[in-house]
């Protein structure tokens, strides 16, 4: 759709009139030499309602601002209900999300110092208060773990919701807090193997011996195998012992033991369950807990249940890099789940600072994109590679978007849209260090 005019800058809607229709449509890209400015059609106003499912054909036609009136019945279309923050493209407004089109793998990126968490956590809020798609964070820095609290004066329908809200947080050292476990005996053979850093190949002998010990190792505590191997008179039963003992894993804290494990918790579906993965000793342990639930909600991925996962630092758990015998059997498993999750309502939510370091098999299946400041060339290019649908001039503005302001695009905002965040309800777990001061 061409038409002439610099009064109007990319990334902004507008009424197209020809005379016999008003249709609402997206600026999206610009020629600075002639100002010509090209976009797309969203849908037609005709008697007070706005039909995304038409468009028509033009040619001369008036080009003018849309207003707020416009802009509600795009919302209203489209079904946007979650208020995320303030349109930053003029004539202001809400912005809102489609929560239905969370059922979409969302990619969610920005630098360093950009607002990522804390708006990660304003869209989290409205996700919790306004649907009924419970919510697993997987949290390695500890930002989430106040999420089932309330800021002071907060107030509202939104708050109101929330305060009703089932919402657990797991820790794995912490007073009070409902311990975060994984049981060893409910993981799968080849997950064992992996936290047993046993191949197949080159371990052969403990490895087959691990097969054969199937049943040993799913109804007997991993506290308690040791004995029964040491007292096997099998070569391949003492040097796994001697496995067990030399990784250090039965002082590990994360086994369950007489404790629930976090997959028993996620089955009763809470409205959120925060996994705090940053107070275990060591990285593994993060590792194990995440494994754990992702190989149980793969494996009754039959049920259709459906589950919002958030994986807040996914380049922990996502990255091409990642070389040990666990972490490449959780981001095979974050493949499998991006690639075929979506039709049995395993859905990702995937935030990081570099998406360079996220793997492209797990990027490539993502439908919708919130990007915050991040000035990367290299990380931009990538976004505006795999996303086409979020227009190149908006992607190329990142690097000057201030703290707290971020572009939506894709299937669950009705238009790609500039959008400053609002204020959290609940308060942020983790916060910047200041500066100490004489």
């Amino acid at each position: 759709m061409p038409t002439e005019g610099n009064a109007f800058v990319v990334g902004s809607l507008v009424i197209v009139d020809d005379g016999v229709h008003r249709q609402v449509a997206l600026l999206e890209s610009r020629d600075e030499t002639t100002g010509t400015v090209r976009g797309r059609l969203i849908g037609a106003i005709a008697d007070g309602v706005l039909d995304t499912r038409t468009s028509h054909a033009f040619g001369e036609a008036a080009v003018s601002p849309v207003d707020l009136d416009a802009l509600d019945l795009l919302h209203a279309a489209t079904g946007a209900a979650l208020e995320v923050g303030g349109d930053l493209t003029p004539p202001g407004g809400p912005a809102r999300l489609l929560p239905h089109r969370f059922n979409r793998h969302t990619f969610w990126c920005g630098q360093s110092g950009s607002g990522k968490t804390y708006a990660l956590g304003v869209v989290l809020e409205q996700v919790i208060a306004h649907t009924a798609l419970p919510v697993v964070i997987f949290d390695p820095n500890s930002d989430f773990v106040r999420l089932g609290e309330l800021n002071p004066g907060a107030t509202g329908p939104s708050a109101d919701a929330l305060r009703e809200r089932d919402i657990r947080v797991l820790r794995p050292n912490t007073a009070g807090a409902e311990p975060l476990r994984a049981r060893f005996l409910d993981m799968p053979i080849m997950s064992k193997a992996a936290v047993l850093e046993l191949d197949p190949v080159a371990d052969r002998e403990e490895f087959n011996a691990l097969l054969h010990l199937r049943e040993l190792f799913e109804v007997t505590d991993i506290a308690n195998i040791l004995p029964t191997l040491h007292n096997s008179d099998e070569p391949a039963h003492q040097r796994l012992a001697l496995r067990l003992e030399n990784l250090g894993l039965l002082g590990w804290e994360v086994w369950a033991g007489l404790n629930r494990a976090a997959t028993e918790v996620i089955d009763e579906r809470p409205d959120a369950t925060v996994l705090d993965l940053g107070g275990f000793s060591t990285p593994e342990q993060q590792l194990v807990v995440a494994l754990s639930v992702l190989d149980e909600l793969w494996n009754r991925r039959e049920e259709r249940r459906p589950l919002l996962l958030v994986i807040d630092e996914a380049h922990n758990l996502c990255s091409p890099q990642l070389d040990s015998p666990t972490a490449v059997a959780v981001r095979e498993r974050l493949i499998q789940i991006a690639a075929e999750g979506r039709k049995f309502g395993l859905w990702l939510l995937l935030s990081t600072q570099r998406p360079s370091k996220v793997h492209p098999g797990i990027i490539s299946q993502c439908d919708n994109l919130a990007l915050m400041k991040m000035s990367s060339p290299v990380d931009l290019e990538g976004l505006a590679t795999y996303f086409g649908y979020a227009p190149t001039a908006l992607i190329a503005r990142s690097p000057w978007f201030r703290q707290g302001e971020a572009l939506f695009a894709g299937g669950f905002v009705p238009a790609p849209t500039l959008v400053k965040m609002n204020a959290r309800l609940t308060p942020e777990g983790g916060t910047d260090v200041s500066v100490p001061m004489r």
